[in-house]
C-alpha cells in the first residue's frame, strides 16, 4: 500500500493538558491519514498543522478569527492557495486547532470515548481544510456523510447517529 496521497501532517502539542492523553498524535494522524484514502482530496505532498492546545487558546483564536469570544472543540484554517505553485514546493492546506478541555467535556457529556471523539473533530477539521463546510444543510449533509464514511474506516460509530443537526 503506498501513502502517496497522504498529506505531511506536523502534530505540535502545545498544552501540557494534552499529556493526559498519550495517544492523542497517533490518533489524529491516523484519522487525517483515513480522511484523504477516503475522500482521495489529492493532497499528497501537501503538508498541514495539527496544533493540540487548551480551552483558553483556542477560545482567543476563535475570538480574532470569528468573532467569538468562547472555547470550541475544533478550528480550522484553510491556507490560501496561490494560483501558480512553486516547483517542488508543497501545498500549504493550513492549521486545525484542537482543544483538550472541550473535547474532553463533549466525550464526557456525550459518553462517548476520547479517541472517537478526537478522531471525529480532527476529519472534521482535515475536510474544512479540503474545502466541505456546512454553510447550508446540503453542505452539511455532504460533510456529515464524508464523515461517516471516514469514521467507519477507522471503526468509530455514526456521530450523528439520533440527533437532530444544530446549526
Amino acid at each position: 500500500m503506498t501513502h502517496s496521497n497522504h498529506p505531511v501532517t506536523e502534530v505540535v502539542i502545545e498544552a501540557d493538558c494534552w499529556q493526559a492523553e498519550a495517544a492523542a498524535e497517533a490518533i489524529v494522524l491516523r484519522a487525517i491519514e483515513t480522511a484523504a484514502e477516503v475522500i482521495d482530496a489529492g493532497t499528497g505532498a501537501a503538508e498541514l498543522a495539527v496544533m493540540l492546545t487548551d480551552d483558553d487558546h483556542i477560545r482567543q483564536l476563535n475570538a480574532s478569527f470569528r468573532g467569538k469570544d468562547k472555547p470550541t472543540n475544533v478550528l480550522s484554517f484553510p491556507a490560501a492557495q496561490p494560483d501558480v505553485q512553486g516547483d517542488g514546493a508543497p501545498r500549504m492546506l493550513g492549521d486545525i486547532a484542537i482543544a483538550y478541555q472541550t473535547v474532553r467535556r463533549e466525550a464526557d457529556d456525550e459518553d462517548k470515548p476520547f479517541d472517537h471523539h478526537l478522531s471525529h473533530l480532527a476529519v472534521h477539521g482535515f475536510l474544512h481544510l479540503v474545502g466541505y463546510d456546512h454553510e447550508t444543510d446540503q453542505e452539511a449533509d455532504e460533510m456529515e456523510d464524508a464523515e461517516r464514511l471516514i469514521l467507519a474506516r477507522l471503526g468509530i460509530p455514526d456521530p450523528y447517529a439520533g440527533q437532530d443537526r444544530v446549526n
